[in-house]
């Protein structure tokens, strides 16, 4: 079953692209110019949405693979109070006479995160993903190549990026979801 859903979800995928693709062919015999701006803008909107959905999702399965969340605090509790100060939980059970402050400071103090390499890395990975890098190499150099052909025409291309935006969400609804 799902298989032949997903198949199905890919095959409307292919038939949008199709159409959209069909669509711009048509423009290229109305002018060059006209044809090679549509078509880079529309590939390089549509693959950086593809790109950075994909690569979100795939970030999201190996954070839910590595089960770092089944420990973790309920989100309204690491809203209202991010460093735990209003746990139940004793910071020690000696009466508060004999309580020795420096060492309770030094407890609280090791519950705050701070920026660490781990931090890092968590950002790095979201960031930096061939997905994501490659999309974007592309339509940098599609630009720079329109322009130094002599070829760019800002009120096609522009128009067109914001074909591919659509046209790449509706396709990273029906298969990431």
């Amino acid at each position: 079953m799902k298989k032949t859903m997903m198949r199905t979800m890919v095959q409307k995928s292919i038939s949008l692209i199709f159409l959209v693709e069909t669509l711009l062919l048509a423009a290229y015999f109305v002018s060059v110019t006209m044809f090679a701006n549509l078509q880079v803008a529309f590939l390089s909107s549509l693959f950086i949405i593809l790109g950075s959905s994909f690569a979100y999702k795939k970030m999201v399965q190996t954070k839910s693979d590595s089960e770092i969340f089944s420990d973790k605090r309920d989100l309204l509790d690491d809203i209202e109070d991010p460093h735990g100060l209003y746990d139940d939980e004793p910071i020690n059970n000696s009466p508060v006479e004999e309580l020795d402050l420096k060492e309770v400071v030094k407890q609280e103090r090791a519950k705050i995160k701070t920026f660490d390499l781990k931090s890092i890395k968590h950002g790095l990975a979201g960031g930096i993903s061939l997905y994501r890098i490659v999309p974007y190499i592309f339509l940098i150099l599609g630009f720079i190549s329109l322009k130094n052909n002599a070829l760019l025409e800002l009120s096609f291309y522009l128009p067109a990026l914001l074909v591919g935006i659509v046209v790449g969400s509706l396709i990273s609804q029906e298969i990431i979801s």
